[in-house]
């Protein structure tokens, strides 16, 4: 077991910034502006040979009694349950506030190991930065500097020196599935990560945008390891102004990117809008295996239902490929059923399929519709085999292959689904056309007996037929 080091303070210390250094990575939102991380953010990092788990948390505001800072501080209190070792970050250049001595005081009362580490004090003397806070009661206090990474490391050791040296074994194991929860803001996204999972593992509240950052998440559903990835909202373009929230759409495309399937949330209760059909294209154009699950389907009269219904047919038809589920997210209606279909999905677009099978079915495509007449000539496709997975890739091989219509690609794609059974997963077609190896290449010239052969031949044909 990995020691786990959580860090907490007030809002805008910097512990996300600490949470990159310590994990050389940029998973975290970073920005001048409080209360930015919300939920707990889980990396992993290293010290020589040492690795460890870092806990990014929210700004612990440890008066708040209702709202999103409330719901933050239960998420930093639920990751100091957690900890190992804690480490408290206060800000070198505000000093020691009230805030710091309430939060030093309920961090003593957990009986946990805590560092206390005074941030951003780059370029300033270590006993001028380090006094006041002593008065907190927690030992020496610790310069550092997230931004620079002064004494960083430093801080590491002596939070890891107390655990036995442990090397990471290596694993040869598969890569669970990733499956990221997509939508618009305010459709359930968080409400559906925490009914999978079983517990109030991110922040659900009724106001859009509480999720700023991409969550990922490890667990583990009927024996089966996954890693479900909270995303930000993503609202129409021309509604993003705050720097923030371009940032929280950037880390959503990218989630989408890095998994493997997509849950696309819509909310029932709304229409089925402009914003939603992009995501969709957005996913599609990625190539990701998609599951569509259709929020706050509880409490609608059996009009609406259909109204809906009707609306995604007509909205979101280039997703006839997705298994379609209409769930509750809040009370846990047909969670099973969208995992079920989770599972169907990544088998598809993983789903390994052997050349000779793959010709088979382009032959028995190809006896049902022909393609277009291309030109002068009829393209002559001739075998096929898999270039690649995630989304499944078919190369077809033949010649006069360049100008196939993009309708007879989709018609194959939809003949190889069909044949492979190959549920909610896009598929990709790509054309390899042979060249004429003569084409372009002049005829060489003939030799002085090849001419005297061909004279000879053409007087015996006048000869022979006048």
């Amino acid at each position: 077991m990995l020691p786990t080091l959580v860090l907490v303070g007030r809002p805008n210390v910097g512990k996300s910034t600490l949470f990159n250094r310590l994990t050389r990575s940029r998973d975290a939102l970073v920005a001048d502006q409080p209360g930015l991380t919300r939920d707990r953010h889980y990396g992993k990092g290293r010290v020589g040979d040492r690795p460890y788990l870092v806990v990014d948390t929210g700004g612990l505001e440890p008066v708040a009694k209702d709202g999103i800072m409330f719901e933050m501080a239960k998420q930093s209190r639920q990751a100091i349950d957690e900890a190992d070792v804690v480490m408290f970050l206060v800000d070198g250049r505000a000093g020691c506030t009230p805030q710091d001595a309430i939060i030093a005081e309920q961090l003593r009362k957990t009986g946990k190991p805590i560092l206390l580490l005074v941030n951003k004090a780059e370029g300033m003397a270590r006993a001028k930065v380090t006094a006041e806070f002593f008065e907190l009661g927690l030992g020496e206090p610790l310069p550092i500097s997230s931004a620079h990474g002064d004494n960083v490391t430093e801080v590491v050791e002596i939070a890891m020196e107390n655990f036995p040296p442990e090397v990471e074994e290596a694993s040869n194991a598969e890569h669970p599935p990733k499956l990221a929860i997509v939508g618009r803001p305010n459709v359930g996204k968080s409400t559906l990560v925490n009914a999978i999972l079983g517990e109030q593992r991110v922040i659900a509240f009724d106001q859009p945008g509480t999720t700023r950052d991409s969550i990922y998440i490890d667990f583990e559903r009927d024996g089966r390891q996954y890693t479900i990835i909270d995303t930000a909202g993503v609202r129409r373009r021309g509604k993003v102004e705050e720097a923030v929230e371009k940032f929280s759409v950037i880390k959503t495309m990218q989630a989408i990117e890095d998994a493997n399937v997509v849950v696309l949330v819509v909310d029932a209760r709304d229409q089925i809008t402009e914003q939603d059909a992009h995501v969709a294209d957005f996913v599609l154009q990625a190539g990701r295996a998609l599951v569509l699950a259709v929020n706050k389907w509880d409490g609608l009269d059996e009009h609406h239902r259909d109204m809906v219904k009707s609306d995604i047919e007509r909205k979101l038809h280039f997703l006839s490929f997705a298994k379609r589920h209409y769930i509750s997210a809040l009370n846990g209606n047909g969670i099973t059923d969208v995992l079920k279909s989770v599972d169907q999905a990544y088998a598809a677009a993983m789903s390994k399929l052997s050349t000779p099978k793959l010709t088979r079915a382009l032959i028995s495509a190809l006896e049902k519709q022909q393609p277009p007449k291309v030109g002068r000539f009829i393209p002559k496709m001739r075998y096929a085999h898999q270039g690649g997975s995630n989304p499944p890739l078919i190369v077809i091989h033949g010649s006069g292959l360049d100008d196939v219509p993009a309708s007879y690609s989709r018609y194959l794609e939809r003949a190889f689904c069909e044949i492979f059974k190959l549920q909610g997963t896009p598929m990709k077609i790509q054309y390899n056309s042979s060249k004429n190896p003569f084409e372009g290449s002049k005829p060489k010239p003939l030799t002085e007996g090849e001419q005297r052969r061909a004279h000879r031949a053409r007087i015996r044909g006048r000869k022979l037929y006048g």
